[in-house]
């Protein structure tokens, strides 16, 4: 089966001029480019299919190659693609050919629909009129998939050749959590799978960042960090990894999917927040228990 992107570029990686920290940026849920054939396959209508996507975020975390740092983004929908869950987590309901022992169909995600292939977008409206070829799977995984995983490990491999440490930070938006009235809802929530994924001093930097712009920050709950924080992120082995999750309430809005006045000022703050994470002294990135390469070899 040919990609539906045979004619325009999956995902893009954008390269700094000169790299000036082991920090990659990565936002997996941002796309916006469907496919002609996949919308033909879809029962919803265009904004309805976009309720999955973390809109804006790539631009949100736009200057990060500007400022010395590469950012992958996808260019496909999270609707059409999910590269944030293990490569063949997919629900067998969704399929015409019965799925083998190799296929993860008992997930807690392929049981709420959101599988590597979803069944469903926000609100659990189903996205497809009729059932998938596995074929049509294997060319999103295997076309897709993969190559974005693959560009993904290159950049934090060689941020860790040239640096000895690698950090990702893993860029996403989440549905306001409660609304007016109700205390103590986070506005940012930071996932580290509770403490095993980065070094405390990084979350730590990230978490001051967002309370001193005055917003309401979490940890772990309720997200507390999906496929790709939890595969990269190996302290122990020299590599972090940080999810960031950002109310979309505060840049633009959830019925629209249009900008909001929030937008410019929360991008200025991100971009502060990128500046702080390029000037993190390295040394502090040993966990606890850690011994860093240098010191082992003394």
């Amino acid at each position: 089966m040919r990609s539906d992107y045979w004619d325009q570029p999956a995902f893009e990686t954008i390269r700094p001029r000169r790299i000036v920290a082991p920090i990659v940026f990565n936002s997996p849920h941002s796309g916006r480019n469907y496919p002609v054939r996949f919308l033909a396959m879809t029962r919803l209508d265009h904004l309805s299919i976009r309720q999955s996507e973390d809109a804006f975020v790539d631009e949100l975390f736009g200057r990060a190659p500007h400022l010395g740092a590469p950012l992958l983004r996808a260019h496909f929908p999270r609707a059409y693609l999910d590269v944030n869950r293990e490569p063949w987590e997919l629900d067998p309901t969704m399929f015409i050919e019965p799925l083998s022992d190799r296929f993860n169909t008992t997930s807690p995600r392929v049981a709420a629909g959101l599988g590597t292939l979803a069944r469903v977008v926000a609100e659990n409206k189903p996205i497809y009129r009729d059932r998938l070829t596995l074929d049509d799977a294997r060319m999103r995984i295997e076309g897709i998939y993969h190559p974005y995983h693959a560009a993904l490990q290159n950049l934090l491999t060689e941020a860790a050749s040239s640096f000895g440490v690698a950090i990702l930070v893993d860029c996403h938006s989440m549905p306001r959590l409660g609304r007016n009235g109700e205390r103590a809802t986070p506005d940012i929530v930071l996932g580290d799978r509770y403490g095993t994924t980065c070094a405390p001093v990084l979350i730590d930097l990230v978490e001051t960042a967002f309370t001193a712009a005055g917003l309401k920050v979490a940890r772990n709950r309720p997200y507390a960090g999906g496929f790709c924080t939890r595969a990269y992120g190996r302290p122990q082995h020299g590599t972090h990894a940080i999810q960031i999750e950002i109310s979309r309430h505060l840049y633009m809005s959830e019925t629209t999917l249009e900008k909001n006045a929030g937008f410019e000022p929360l991008r200025r703050m991100v971009e502060g927040l990128i500046q702080s994470l390029l000037g993190l002294d390295l040394v502090q990135l040993a966990a606890p228990g850690f011994v860093p390469q240098q010191a082992a070899a003394e």
